[in-house]
């Protein structure tokens, strides 16, 4: 089973619509009222958030004087954080540790997804039908159709092929999504496929060659490679839609991906934390979904930074999710707000997005193969339990892999991590690579404010 309530995602949808067709100041007071609620069920039902919210009046809460609250405080006291008491981690983490059941529902209620740990430690994210219905409607409503004549005739995607090319093998959020889609509706796994980016490219491409997809949902990074390999003659598709996300999708990778495919390219940001925060319009610009996501851009001592302005990090507050509750949530990008009116006309708010920029690297002698970030990323975790580290390529097939800690701990996941590259990597058709590990100080976290993980070599 999967999780999905019809009438609570009718009534949900309606809202996400008049939303869209109000005013900024009726989704001020809605948002208001979502604080207001999500801080009521939090002091009500999490042990940890009653201790931390008490004596305060939380319907006139200033969300300025709450603390921040990061990845490490909040899983430590997982159990306490959470407001349903049946929800353990112990348990959880057993749940994600079984492929069988990505998108399957978690107690029959709950959808459970885990982070990637790409800010240094993974963490599990519990939602119920009430924050699925946000992201669905959110998903179904404010993603802009980039045919619009294609949309109107084929407003459910029947016609449509649509494959997503990433981490297939964990519960991640896009994949959890897309297996509960395939569990609500059979009908769509001959619509949605998911094909997983750690394959060779060859045996990626003859993969994607055999299902024909019509739209592609990926990384940018990912894209930049299937754009190369359909530039060089190896890819042949009739893709209609490229939707990227996840990453720093720069204008460079962007045209690229156009000229390749000739078809246009859409990028989103979202998180773990929050699926959908935001979307493009037709000029390119992100709108944040902040009817039912806060976010505030701070600077080093957690102060806001005004509009137009850049800060050190964003702190999150996930108005739909009231059984996990993240409450200025520390995400660790950088983002710019700007409240200025958009010739799009959405009344939502504009933001630019700072994200992780790893690199692809190119490894061997004799014939060069590419090699996506996130794939050597989820090698490193989901093998080694490595998620601290850095990869550096030190030349043609040499890399170097550092953690920033000493302890036997981290020794013994630089070795497991070695060793799990090493095989990856030869059946990438990298040939030998040597990897050579150590443990030392890590590199300055880039204008992401993330610590770039993926280093290529400079070119010569």
């Amino acid at each position: 089973m999967s999780l999905f309530e019809p009438w609570l995602s009718w009534t949900t949808a309606m809202d996400v619509a008049a939303a869209a067709a109000s005013g900024r100041e009726a989704v001020a007071r809605w948002r208001q009222r979502r604080l207001a609620d999500l801080l009521d069920a939090a002091a009500r039902r999490s042990p940890f958030y009653r201790r931390l919210l008490a004596g305060r009046d939380t319907h006139a809460a200033d969300l300025a004087r709450l603390p921040v609250m990061n990845k490490r405080t909040l899983m430590a006291r997982f159990d306490e954080w959470v407001t349903d008491p049946a929800l353990r981690l112990e348990d959880l983490r057993r749940f994600v540790c079984d492929s069988d059941a990505i998108g399957a529902a978690y107690l029959g209620r709950y959808t459970v997804w885990e982070s990637s740990g790409s800010s240094g430690e993974p963490c599990i994210f519990v939602q119920d039908a009430r924050a699925m219905a946000v992201y669905d409607a959110l998903e179904a409503l404010r993603r802009p159709p980039l045919t619009p004549l294609r949309r109107w005739l084929d407003p459910c995607f029947q016609g449509e092929r649509i494959a997503f090319v990433g981490a297939t093998n964990g519960h991640f959020a896009s994949t959890v999504s897309m297996e509960r889609l395939k569990r609500l509706n059979p009908w769509l796994s001959a619509h949605l496929h998911s094909v997983s980016f750690l394959q060779p490219t060859p045996a990626l491409v003859d993969e994607l060659h055999r299902l024909q997809p019509t739209i592609l949902s990926t990384y940018p990074s990912a894209a930049v490679l299937l754009a190369e390999e359909r530039l060089a003659g190896r890819l042949s598709l009739d893709i209609r839609e490229v939707w990227t996300g996840g990453e720093d999708l720069s204008e460079r990778a962007r045209a690229l991906v156009r000229s390749a495919f000739h078809c246009p390219v859409a990028n989103s940001y979202g998180a773990s934390e929050f699926l959908t925060l935001a979307f493009e319009c037709r000029h390119g610009h992100l709108h944040l979904n902040d009817d039912w996501a806060i976010l505030e851009s701070v600077d080093r001592e957690g102060r806001a930074v005004p509009n137009g302005s850049t800060g050190a990090t964003v702190l999150l507050t996930n108005l739909a999710n009231h059984v996990q509750p993240l409450i200025r949530y520390d995400l660790g990008d950088r983002v710019t707000l700007d409240a200025r009116a958009c010739p799009c006309g959405s009344h939502f708010p504009t933001l630019e997005v700072q994200g992780r920029c790893d690199d692809t690297l190119r490894l061997g002698r004799r014939r060069q193969v590419s090699v996506l970030p996130l794939a050597l990323s989820t090698v490193l975790e989901s093998e080694a339990a490595l998620f601290d580290f850095q990869l550096l390529q030190e030349g043609p097939c040499e890399l170097l892999l550092r953690s920033g800690s000493r302890d036997a701990g981290d020794t013994a996941a630089l070795e497991r991590g070695r060793r799990a590259l090493e095989a990856f990597l030869q059946g990438q058709g990298a040939g030998e690579v040597q990897i050579r590990c150590d443990s030392a100080p890590l590199g300055p976290c880039g204008r992401s404010g993330k610590r770039q993980r993926v280093i290529a070599a400079p070119l010569a």
